[in-house]
């Protein structure tokens, strides 16, 4: 287990294996300026919170690697493309974030 400390100040442990790891480290280094990775609310607001997104009803590994492949498919707005194997790391991370009691943090 690691521990770990949210944007929002509250302390979250969190099952890390190899891939989920490097999927946090990718995580911290690239995602964050823009979204939480862990809990609470994201430095812009309009960009969900990984825990946001991987709470969504009915989402699965299958259903994150394309949204995650597609989602930044925005060069003039964005210019960041995500590796294959960055996506599948990343997919492994996120989806320790899932919970069944998450109710989105109020804004």
């Amino acid at each position: 287990m690691v521990a770990g400390q949210s944007e929002s100040g509250a302390t979250a442990i969190r099952p890390v294996d190899g891939a989920s790891a490097r999927g946090l480290n990718f995580a911290r280094t690239h995602c964050s300026a823009c979204h939480a990775v862990n809990m609470g609310i994201s430095p812009k607001r309009e960009a969900p919170s990984f825990e946001a997104v991987v709470n969504a009803p009915g989402l699965t590994a299958d259903t994150l690697k394309p949204w995650l492949r597609d989602s930044h498919n925005y060069p003039e707005v964005m210019n960041f493309a995500i590796e294959p194997a960055q996506i599948d790391d990343l997919v492994a991370y996120m989806l320790t974030l899932q919970n069944s009691e998450y109710t989105p943090p109020t804004q």
